[in-house]
């Protein structure tokens, strides 16, 4: 194997292993508190659950979206094959968030999860942002980039939408303190603003050129 391949096997290797440790650390908190009832989780285990595997969901889909950035900005075009990767772990994170919350929330009742969507706008976003997040990680393959084509990335323009719901989810779950959601809608901010600039750009180039 290439030096290169050696090193990007064990730069994903890394990758995976850093996504991996917060749910390793919840895991044994939950085992923790359930065996001695003394898990680090605070007075309400169940929002604790929900709130850290959600907040890492975000965390994940942020980080997924800073790699185009910050490829551009220092010309490494390898940054783009942690992308996707990224990306899945956001899915894995959302998804367990969304479990907890049918599994420790409504204890099994998960029928009540179209009223709960119905009636609490925070539960409809979040629940939006997730629904379309399922596309985007079952078209995550090769195989299915070379089916769709140039769909593909007219299909993952979603995660921008994604996004902004998440953020929104976040913002409206939150009662009082609306520091941490602000961060990051301004994380957020800074990230479509980047985007933004730079197609505007290369249209200003495109026209300066022809």
């Amino acid at each position: 194997m290439p030096p290169a391949s050696r090193g990007l096997v064990a730069a994903k290797t890394l990758v995976h292993a850093l996504a991996l440790t917060p749910a390793t650390i919840l895991a044994w908190q939950i085992r923790e508190e359930f065996l001695t009832g003394s898990g680090g989780l605070g007075a309400d285990p169940v929002a604790e659950i929900e709130h850290r595997l959600g907040l890492w969901a975000l965390r994940f889909l942020m980080i997924t979206l800073a790699i185009t950035p910050l490829r551009q900005l220092t010309w490494q075009p390898v940054l783009i094959r942690f992308r996707r990767l990224l990306g899945l772990y956001a899915f894995a994170y959302a998804t367990l968030h969304f479990t907890a919350y049918l599994v420790l929330d409504l204890r099994g009742y998960w029928t009540q999860i179209f009223e709960e969507i119905a009636k609490r706008p925070y539960i409809t976003v979040g629940f939006a942002a997730w629904l379309l997040l399922v596309p985007l990680a079952v078209t995550s393959t090769q195989a299915a980039i070379r089916r769709l084509g140039r769909n593909w990335g007219r299909l993952h323009k979603l995660v921008y939408v994604v996004a902004v719901l998440a953020v929104l989810h976040f913002w409206w779950l939150v009662k009082s303190d609306i520091r941490e959601p602000a961060l990051y809608a301004g994380i957020l901010a800074v990230l479509l603003g980047w985007r933004l600039w730079k197609r505007g750009f290369s249209v200003r180039r495109r026209a300066a050129a022809g």
